[in-house]
């Protein structure tokens, strides 16, 4: 037999705390039965209550569909690298690769080709262009040596006009940072603490998937010195430079084979196919650390302010 429940409101808050019932037993003795907050708002798997946690078999089942998955993706990127390589690539190639560099090669000298692509290199960012087909021709023509050093320093001027010609533009640019908060909030991140707090910022922006060319104009608004602005660009585009040169002499050995009339060897097929899946895994695993620590030093940020 049940009496009447008594129920306690806090009035500040309209909270019910909790709700007391008797419950008589048959023998005249009654049991009192309290219901509170806790059991409502505490108990585990009930919508809004507290956390649920998964089984350790549910967390292994897990682990080994994402690594399934990632495997699969691994699969389907060769399997495609490989028919690229074995008849889209030199289709491409007789048709348009070959006869650009048979053209660059008839009327350009190495030497003029050199002051080419570091001229291209350095004055299209300004230009607000993009600058890796001359990086391919860099790939394609000097190797990774000397390819790399004509582009590191076409890179330092390329990123260093737009830096000083912002100051000229710096209002504007201010007002166009405030339309889009939550942009300008990762970049305004490189002109906050020291010189080296800084310089990891600027890394950070230039492997991560922030525009390159508008950062270049945007990196003066946001009060960034010059030195760590520098060296974290070029330290921050080396990924980005290397992966440039590799396509320009995998462009290379398939205008070669193409120009040959004949086909690629099994083993030069299986070197490019691994050498192109594992430069595209290292550029998204660095891509997605890189935007990783960029929140991390938002939240850090935004934790000290």
């Amino acid at each position: 037999m049940f009496d009447s429940p008594e129920m306690t409101y806090d009035e500040d808050d309209g909270v019910v705390p909790e709700s007391n019932m008797t419950m008589g037993d048959g023998n005249g003795d009654y049991v009192k039965l309290r219901e509170s907050d806790d059991f409502n708002c505490q108990g585990e798997g009930f919508v809004g209550g507290g956390t649920q946690t998964l089984s350790p078999r549910g967390g292994i089942w897990w682990s080994l569909w994402w690594w399934a998955k990632a495997a699969l993706l691994l699969m389907f990127l060769g399997v495609l690298a490989a028919v690229f390589l074995k008849w889209v690539g030199p289709f491409i190639m007789d048709k348009e690769i070959i006869p650009i560099i048979n053209w660059e090669t008839r009327t350009f000298c190495r030497p003029v080709l050199a002051v080419l692509v570091f001229a291209s290199v350095a004055l299209l960012p300004t230009l607000l262009l993009p600058s890796s087909p001359s990086m391919w021709v860099a790939g394609m023509t000097f190797g990774y040596g000397f390819g790399f050093l004509l582009i590191i320093v076409g890179a330092a001027i390329g990123i260093t006009l737009p830096y000083f010609i912002g100051y000229l533009f710096n209002h504007k640019i201010q007002r166009w940072l405030e339309k889009y908060p939550k942009k300008a909030s990762s970049i305004r991140l490189a002109g906050e603490g020291s010189w080296f707090n800084q310089f990891r910022a600027v890394v950070l922006i230039r492997i991560s998937p922030f525009p390159y060319l508008i950062y270049n104009y945007c990196a003066v608004a946001t009060h960034v010195k010059y030195g760590p602005y520098l060296l974290g660009s070029l330290v921050g585009m080396v990924p980005e430079i290397f992966i440039a040169i590799y396509t320009g002499i995998l462009i290379q050995t398939l205008a070669d084979a193409s120009h040959d009339r004949h086909t690629l060897s099994a083993p030069q097929i299986i070197f490019n196919v691994t050498g192109f899946t594992a430069t595209m895994i290292v550029t998204v695993l660095v891509t997605m650390y890189a935007k990783r620590r960029l929140k991390e030093l938002q939240k850090e940020e935004e934790l000290l302010l």
